[in-house]
């Protein structure tokens, strides 16, 4: 997960054939310098209200804006937005907008826009993936032209990092009017830097430089083509033959070797992107917490980021990323073949037993968790079949299942990376009881009472130091529940051509393009 990959689901197959053909015309200027990106990770659509991965947000973010955006710190700054004031009771934040801003329709965005881009992701009717993460708005309101009242159901003291991850985006009233879901999932109209040229959800998608942006002077490069690679050697082949400029996610296993490459920059650093397996408790073994005790005993978190990652990711002592303010961390869950064997036992499961190994993405890097979990897991007498989902197949068996007792999932491993760079959002999706799929993440289909209280409390808490202690005890309940294993956070890698400027990674494992320029 980081996140998890959702296609575009409400479109027919005729729909569809239709739209992937679809190419809109850019600036009719020549482009003297375009580059091209390789993902790790296919995109899907192009609505960052119905995108819950996190490469379709960013690659919207060619065409979109939000009220707020991350800097490099993950810390929130005014995009769209000038200021904001939020009440004490922290349920009425006031957001006075910039002025002049045109829309790629050639509107001017303003509080109306705001209001209607929020009440169509809060119309449960429009069937919008990320409704979840704004349900908590009670009303949107234009109080003059270039200032929008957002009132909430209950305090919620992460609504500015809410609104600058990415989802909350300014799509332009014109077309949520006239293309619906379907096509806003293919045809992007925003206040955003680049302009639609073309767009294959499988294959690529190119940009444009926007010629009427509003800050003169950007975007600097003329266009951006977007390819899925998720074959690791085909992505470093690319980028050592300058078939592609820069590189997200670099193969750990193959990092090195581009060490010693003066025509190539490489990116190094933790990320807040980290990796679970999670555990279906609603299916028998795994109802019982000493299997799931047993499963986090048999798996070697150390060996687990040596061998997936080539040391490039740090094996799990937390259920946080270390750099999530209010991180909690434990010791590690110790290696203990003997112990998970002990444990299966006293449950009744002296011979092991066999059971589904599902991974998200179907990627290089994937398969091979997939092989070691395999493995560890087999010493203990714990026999699965792994299977790494293709997004579309994902979705249908994982994300969109409405009855919990009918899921197939078993083992899941997943990533998931924080893209609010908080603690809720680093844990609700995954154990909130309110947030199994198709609402959010929830696949060990985990149910605590107290853990769901402790989360209404921590998102309506506005004192920081109260609300630290909140999540402090969450983070304490599921080390002890194991409702999921958590195996380790990635280190972001990334590759870019010595040429290309200010086209880097971000803790989040996304990337930021914004003032992106080609130098020789």
């Amino acid at each position: 997960m980081t996140s998890v990959l959702h296609p575009i689901k409400h479109l027919s197959a005729a729909a569809l054939a239709v739209f992937s053909a679809f190419a809109l015309s850019g600036s009719p200027e020549a482009a003297a310098r375009g580059i091209t990106v390789a993902l790790a990770n296919s995109f899907t659509t192009l609505d960052p209200y119905d995108a819950t991965d996190v490469v379709s947000r960013q690659v919207s973010k060619s065409f979109y804006e939000g009220l707020f955006a991350f800097d490099k710190d993950m810390k929130p700054q005014p995009q769209l937005a000038e200021s904001y004031e939020a009440s004490p009771d922290g349920l009425v934040y006031t957001i006075k907008l910039k002025q002049g801003v045109p829309f790629h329709d050639g509107s001017e965005f303003d509080a109306e826009a705001v209001k209607v881009n929020f009440e169509r992701v809060l119309d449960k009717k429009n069937g919008l993936t990320r409704y979840t993460y704004f349900n908590f708005v009670d009303k949107v309101e234009v109080v003059n032209k270039y200032t929008v009242r957002f009132t909430l159901k209950t305090p919620m003291s992460a609504f500015i990092a809410r609104l600058a991850n990415g989802t909350g985006q300014m799509i332009c009233p014109s077309a949520i009017a006239k293309e619906g879901n379907d096509g806003l999932a293919f045809r992007p109209c925003g206040t955003g830097p680049y302009l639609l040229k073309s767009f294959n959800p499988s294959t690529k998608l190119e940009v444009v430089k926007n010629p009427n942006y509003r800050i003169k002077g950007l975007p600097k490069l003329d266009s951006i083509t977007w390819l899925p690679v998720p074959e690791n050697q085909t992505r470093v082949n690319m980028l050592l033959t300058g078939e592609a400029d820069y590189v997200h996610s670099l193969p750990p296993e193959l990092y090195k070797r581009l060490t010693d490459r003066n025509d190539i920059k490489l990116f190094n650093f933790p990320s807040i992107y980290q990796r679970w397996l999670t555990i279906n408790m609603l299916h028998k073994p795994f109802d019982d917490i000493r299997v799931r005790q047993a499963i986090a005993y048999a798996i070697n978190k150390k060996a687990y980021a040596k061998v997936v990652f080539d040391g490039f990711a740090r094996p799990a002592a937390s259920v946080l990323p270390p750099e999530i303010p209010g991180a909690v961390s434990f010791d590690e869950w110790p290696y203990d073949p003997k112990k998970a064997r002990e444990l299966l036992k006293e449950a009744g499961y002296p011979n092991g037993f066999e059971t589904q190994l599902w991974g998200a993405f179907n990627n290089s890097t994937v398969n091979k968790g997939l092989q070691f979990l395999q493995q560890q897991l087999r010493q203990v007498g714990i026999k699965t079949t792994p299977r790494a989902l293709e997004a579309g197949i994902m979705v249908d068996e994982v994300d969109s299942q409405t009855d919990p007792q009918k899921a197939p999932v078993r083992l899941w491993f997943v990533t998931w990376s924080n893209s609010t760079g908080e603690p809720d959002w680093g844990l609700r999706p995954f154990f909130d009881s309110r947030a199994v799929p198709p609402a959010l993440n929830n696949t060990s289909y985990y149910v605590n009472p107290k853990v769901d209280a402790l989360f209404d409390q921590g998102l309506g808490e506005v004192d920081a130091e109260k609300r630290a202690a909140i999540y402090s005890d969450i983070q304490k309940i599921l080390w002890k529940d194991v409702p999921a294993v958590p195996l380790g956070f990635d280190n972001i890698l990334a590759g870019v051509s010595k040429h290309l400027e200010n086209f880097r990674p971000t803790l989040d494992s996304g990337f930021d393009f914004y003032n992106a320029e080609w130098k020789e």
